[in-house]
């Protein structure tokens, strides 16, 4: 194995145990190791793999903004790993809210997805990374072709979904939100400012120097 390979595969590795140490330490603490999950421990659950869910969707999302401003070309091989972990973080959010929070009542499930705005934005965004998880094989890529790309770039709005799921849901303190909701108008921003620039170098305008 050359040595690229292995320090790919290396990283890669890494990459997934940083992943998956807040579901382990949360894992713990369900345990009831740590302290355990405090005075309502299924607010907790929901609370920890939600901001678990959207940091690795921010991280997923910021892979092409560093490939762009660095020039590692390496950093898109990641982009996958990256977004399933989100779509994990999301989906052990989800099932807690659907079996622990709701005991599967589906009369208590529909309520909530036809009353509460917070609740259908979050479950728009899940099932967009479903989606997207369940076509990022190259068996999908080489099916759906040119189709493919239009499909993954659902996981925009899939973000602003989610993003807004955390601002409806938010009761007083804005702040975590505030900083997700700056971040990912930056991850878009820029994508903006990148996408009108090529437009403008097509059609043959000098493109203003910027970032990227």
């Amino acid at each position: 194995m050359a040595a690229g390979q292995r320090w790919h595969r290396a990283t890669w590795w890494l990459l997934l145990l940083v992943a998956l140490l807040p579901g382990l330490w949360l894992v713990a603490r369900t345990g009831g190791a740590f302290g355990g999950l405090g005075v309502n421990p299924v607010e907790t659950l929901l609370l920890d793999t939600g901001t678990c869910a959207i940091i690795a969707l921010l991280v997923a999302l910021s892979v092409t903004p560093l490939h762009r401003l660095t020039g590692l070309a390496s950093i898109g091989r990641y982009r996958r790993l990256l977004g399933l972990v989100a779509f994990g973080y999301s989906s052990a959010h989800f099932l807690i809210w659907l079996g622990v929070d709701l005991f599967f009542d589906w009369v208590l499930i529909l309520e909530d997805l036809t009353t509460r705005p917070f609740v259908m934005a979050g479950f728009a965004a899940w099932f967009i990374l479903l989606l997207l998880a369940a076509t990022s094989t190259r068996a999908a890529m080489r099916l759906l072709k040119r189709n493919w790309t239009r499909l993954h770039r659902l996981v925009y709005p899939a973000a602003i979904l989610a993003v807004v799921h955390i601002v409806w849901l938010t009761r007083a303190d804005y702040r975590e939100a505030t900083i997700y909701a700056l971040i990912l108008a930056l991850l878009l921003g820029l994508r903006v400012f990148w996408a009108l620039q090529g437009a403008r170098k097509i059609r043959g305008q000098p493109a203003r120097n910027g970032v990227g």
